[in-house]
């Protein structure tokens, strides 16, 4: 006899290898879906047929998602533009996503920006500008969402950080501080909800991914921004994303060769720091 849980019924159509949707289409909103992984997560989203919330700046973007998203079997696209970094932006999107759906299944956090430069050349207004969006931006999304999620019991929120959360890397250090900032904030929430067992918190490590973030890095250090390799697709790290949502696990990489450098880190920081510099520059800044 099948004895179907909570946590077993949304995954049953997969499972058995049938088609067609679940019984009840996910709420799912996507911060950071005009491009990279946040783009690729909303389109997975929409192929297991899902209902979309598309979250980003770019209103043109957003609606070009939107309707990929109706193409692959979203049960609905909805594009919302705002800028994570704005409080009151993110308020609104959570309020509308729950006037037209009546809940939040998942909000999965993927927005971002960057900056290269030695500390000391990085402008004060850069240095806000990644911070604000990389970790306020993360704070305002779970103060915003985990009410929502508490009042439900129910729901997952995916903070989608970086290994360089878990590591350091020269001439990226408000990048670096900004995405340790978000591992911190998630386990934090994972503590402060722990009381709600279907309130799910969890951080998603990705390494080096090819995305259009390398392009639009805010520079202060003149050079060319390349995804350091190996490199993988956004498409594989949106995989593991979106398996979180009713996932256990607090954190997930989304490739083996995180756990190696952040082992380097740890075990070995002298010669980490020594290698990590040269190393950096020779993949990742190509000089102009």
């Amino acid at each position: 006899m099948l004895v179907l849980t909570r946590g077993l019924l949304p995954r049953l159509p997969g499972l058995l290898g049938a088609p067609g949707r679940r019984p009840e289409e996910r709420v799912v909103v996507v911060t950071g879906a005009s491009s990279g992984i946040g783009r690729a997560t909303a389109l997975l989203s929409a192929e297991a047929g899902d209902h979309v919330v598309l979250v980003a700046r770019r209103a043109d973007v957003l609606e070009e998602v939107a309707e990929e998203c109706r193409t692959r079997g979203a049960a609905s696209a909805t594009p919302l533009v705002a800028d994570v970094s704005d409080d009151e932006a993110v308020e609104q999107v959570v309020a509308d996503t729950l006037a037209r759906h009546g809940r939040i299944d998942a909000v999965l956090h993927c927005a971002g920006v960057v900056t290269y430069g030695r500390t000391e050349d990085t402008s004060a207004e850069d240095f806000a500008q990644v911070v604000g969006t990389n970790l306020l931006g993360s704070a305002s999304v779970a103060r915003h969402v985990v009410p929502v999620l508490r009042r439900q019991e129910r729901g997952d929120l995916v903070l989608v950080g970086s290994l360089l959360g878990l590591v350091a890397v020269p001439e990226m250090t408000p990048y670096v501080v900004s995405k340790w900032g978000v591992r911190a904030l998630a386990r934090q929430l994972k503590i402060e909800n722990g009381d709600l067992p279907d309130v799910r918190i969890s951080h998603v490590t990705p390494g080096s991914v090819d995305t259009p973030i390398y392009d639009s890095a805010l520079d202060a250090a003149g050079g060319v921004n390349t995804a350091p390799p190996p490199t993988i697709s956004p498409e594989r790290a949106a995989r593991v994303v979106l398996r979180q949502i009713g996932s256990r696990r607090f954190e997930v990489q989304t490739a083996y060769l995180n756990y190696g450098l952040v082992a380097a880190f740890r075990l070995a920081p002298g010669l980490y720091d020594r290698m990590v510099g040269p190393v950096f520059d020779a993949v990742s800044r190509k000089r102009s």
